[in-house]
């Protein structure tokens, strides 16, 4: 059974609840029910009440959408069971006793949900309140309609805000329902899942093998309408739009070049915000391309199926009349407050700032020729790129596992910036452009304490390439990236592999020195202390966060020095 952050299983829909509450002073529970209101319900006297619901599991649906401007109340059930008709019922009497004139019932087509909500509707009608009901279905999986029609899913949420601006603007219950359902036909909703969802307590209700992900599957995990091999994001996105908008899917939402319309981006409740956001992008492209407007874009956890990593896409076409609906105020908590306007991929970018004055030009002739340089360089950036799997492999256990990634990003950005001018053959000049590469492109603190190091020791060989010059390079290298505004003191790992290089470079000031026979034994010295690592305790970086960060291997980032200064030996 997965591991959920909850007190009881049994009380996790109340707690959930009354956390939601506790924080937000708009919001009070009904007493003895599974109700949120909004806090000043006498406001809406002489209005209609807006009320919506069902199982929780969805947060924030649906009591996050409870507030002027959207609903007046919820009332929930257990973890994706339909709410009992007692407490509809009282949610009902609530409203009706501070006024309302008028309830509408905002209710997703669920059998569960249209028997509790419809029962509490009768009841309350016999009592003599005007009350309606209007049921959404806006899924688009199912190619083939079935007898209980189509589901309703994050759709619904944009039903809340249609009929909540309406609800405030203070137009009647006839007008309300009239006006919702036909923005209900116009709406459309599709999911895809890279994995199942639990209930507290209970296994996962489905399961999908690692290279797979679902389409059209339910916010409870009910059944989709196909597994396929995972895609990219784009391919992702491609797909589900087909779907949604294929004329021979009966519960197709028709879409034609120059339609305006409003995208929801909804998170299923585990999928990372980077990945919404790639999904995002993918999604106003591909729309783009079809000729379609999309007038507004909301992105976000709307309506959630627990912990389950997927995402869900919704369609609303809308005219302008649709549109001040949407941007009418609210103060429900989970409606996004963002800025009206368009999506588009196509937005001018900022103009890049205008560079300083460029560095001037240093001697050339000096040191290696262009030819040996790019020789060099290029057995560095294989070096790394071969060994990008081994030095992630040592970081998972030292740190987050990336220390590969950020040294084959290096590797690639200095054949790139290779391929697009020759290297220069002056050592200042070659070790500041590295610099530069580095800083730029390199990323982490790796970036950074190669950069401090490189742009220090080309200080140190302005006019020189003799071998002292070298050691005096290394050295000036070493006490940059120890300095006090460079944070790194004597913590990081790197250091321990260069420090022992370097000390080894010192024979190159002795007169006579063979150049190769002390370049291997900095090698040497590089390759023993980056094994020495293994018997330290890590002082900076991320592994000095971790419980013991005596970590009984070697550290990657020590390990890749010493294999940087083996690939410019051989």
């Amino acid at each position: 059974v997965p591991k959920k952050l909850v007190t009881t299983v049994s009380g996790c829909a109340d707690d959930a609840l009354a956390g939601l509450v506790a924080c937000n002073p708009g919001l009070r529970l009904l007493q003895g029910h599974r109700v949120v209101l909004r806090s000043d319900l006498p406001a809406i006297r002489g209005r209609v009440a807006l009320l919506s619901g069902g199982g929780s599991g969805h947060e924030p649906a649906h009591a996050g959408y409870v507030g002027k401007g959207m609903l007046t109340g919820v009332v929930a059930g257990a973890v994706f069971a339909s709410p009992s008709v007692g407490s509809v019922l009282a949610a009902i009497r609530a409203v009706a006793q501070a006024g309302a004139a008028g309830i509408l019932l905002i209710v997703k087509n669920y059998t569960g949900d249209r028997l509790n909500f419809g029962m509490a509707l009768e009841r309350a009608r016999a009592e003599g309140a005007d009350v309606r009901m209007v049921v959404v279905g806006d899924d688009c999986a199912f190619t083939t309609p079935g007898k209980a029609g189509r589901r309703g899913i994050c759709g619904t949420v944009l039903i809340h805000k249609v009929a909540g601006a309406l609800a405030e603007a203070g137009v009647s219950l006839d007008e309300i329902e009239k006006k919702v359902m036909a923005a209900a036909k116009v709406m459309g909703t599709l999911g895809l899942s890279l994995s199942p969802c639990s209930i507290p307590g209970s296994k996962p209700s489905f399961q999908l093998a690692e290279d797979e992900m679902e389409l059209g599957l339910g916010i409870h995990g009910e059944a989709g309408v196909r597994r396929m091999k995972v895609l990219p994001a784009d391919k992702a996105v491609e797909t589900m739009l087909k779907h949604m908008t294929d004329p021979s899917n009966a519960s197709h939402l028709s879409l034609t070049p120059g339609s305006s319309v409003v995208l929801v981006v909804n998170n299923l409740g585990g999928l990372s915000c980077l990945e919404l956001g790639i999904v995002a992008g993918a999604a106003v492209r591909c729309l783009e391309n079809r000729g379609i407007c999309i007038a507004r874009a909301l992105v976000g956890s709307f309506m959630t199926a627990l912990e389950m990593a997927g995402v869900s896409l919704t369609l609303m076409l809308v005219d302008e009349e649709l549109l001040r609906l949407i941007d009418a105020k609210t103060t429900a908590m989970a409606w996004p407050n963002v800025l009206a306007g368009p999506a588009t991929t196509r937005r001018e970018e900022v103009p890049a700032p205008v560079e300083g004055p460029g560095k001037p030009q240093d001697e050339t002739g000096i040191g290696p020729g262009t030819a040996r340089v790019r020789r060099v360089l290029e057995r560095v950036c294989s070096t790394l790129l071969e060994m990008q799997d081994k030095l992630n492999e040592l970081d998972r256990a030292a740190g987050d596992g990336d220390c590969g990634h950020t040294h084959a990003r290096a590797a690639q950005a200095i054949r790139e910036w290779m391929c697009s001018r020759p290297p220069p053959a002056a050592p200042a000049q070659l070790l500041s452009a590295l610099a530069d590469v580095l800083l730029e492109q390199m990323g982490g603190s790796s970036g950074v304490l190669y950069g401090l190091f490189l742009t220090a020791a080309a200080r140190s060989l302005h006019g020189r390439s003799d071998p002292p010059a070298w050691a005096d390079a290394m050295d000036t290298g070493i006490e940059a990236m120890q300095s006090p505004g460079s944070q790194a003191n004597s913590h990081f790992s790197q250091l321990d592999s260069l420090f022992a290089a370097a000390q080894a470079l010192h024979s190159l000031r002795s007169p006579g020195a063979n150049l190769l026979e002390v370049l291997a034994a900095a090698v040497q010295s590089a390759e023993a202390a980056a094994e020495a690592t293994r018997h330290m305790e890590a002082g900076a970086g991320r592994a000095s966060y971790i419980r013991s960060s005596r970590l009984e291997q070697p550290d990657p980032g020590a390990v890749a020095v010493a294999a940087v200064l083996g690939a410019v030996l051989e």
